[in-house]
């Protein structure tokens, strides 16, 4: 690749990553064209060499919002070496989380965008929850339904993340974030009944 086309790449890849930031704490359809491109430290009238339109970039934000998260999870469940699970479940449902959209999880912010019906948009978001799934199943070898317990784990850390940031009470979002992290650990945690032979 040419110098060129590398400073290409590298401006294309930062007015994403400024976009992605934005959706994420603002969603879809609020950002202007003229705003993400002033927060890449560019001009409105270079956009056009990246994107073909604001739906283009949006599209392309939110499909790099999305694939950020894989990263971010994979080193959750590595902080706890003795529960991959628990680590994960830990990280994802921390106030710090809570408290920083703009680099949080996107499955939380773009749920409603994708649900929506942009096609692109909605591909992307199914393609990150069966990547999750899939990470989530492969940290509980225990489990008699791996799948299941993944999709019920993702659900409840997708949705606490959701509603702990919507709520007014910081108290009441705070009590929600460890309950939820708290029951979702005792799932795995407990014994499973012994049984007769």
């Amino acid at each position: 690749m040419g110098h060129s086309q590398a400073e290409k790449a590298a401006t294309r890849e930062r007015v994403l990553r400024a976009a992605s930031r934005r959706i994420r704490t603002d969603g879809v359809d609020r950002p202007g064209v003229a705003e993400l491109m002033q927060e890449a430290g560019l001009t409105h009238g270079g956009f056009y060499k990246h994107f073909d339109s604001r739906d283009d970039l949006i599209t392309q934000a939110a499909a790099f919002a999305l694939s950020e998260g894989t990263a971010k999870m994979e080193r959750s469940a590595r902080k706890n070496p003795e529960d991959a699970r628990a680590g994960l479940i830990d990280a994802y449902l921390a106030k710090q989380h809570r408290d920083g959209p703009a680099t949080g999880c996107a499955l939380v912010t773009l749920g409603a965008a994708a649900g929506r019906g942009d096609q692109q948009i909605q591909q992307a978001y199914e393609n990150q929850v069966r990547t999750y799934l899939d990470l989530i199943a492969g940290l509980d070898e225990d489990a008699d339904t791996p799948r299941a317990e993944a999709m019920l784990t993702l659900s409840a850390l997708v949705g606490a993340m959701l509603i702990s940031r919507a709520v007014a009470d910081r108290d009441f979002s705070d009590e929600l974030l460890e309950t939820v992290a708290e029951q979702l650990t005792d799932r795995t945690s407990c014994e499973p009944p012994p049984t007769d032979a």
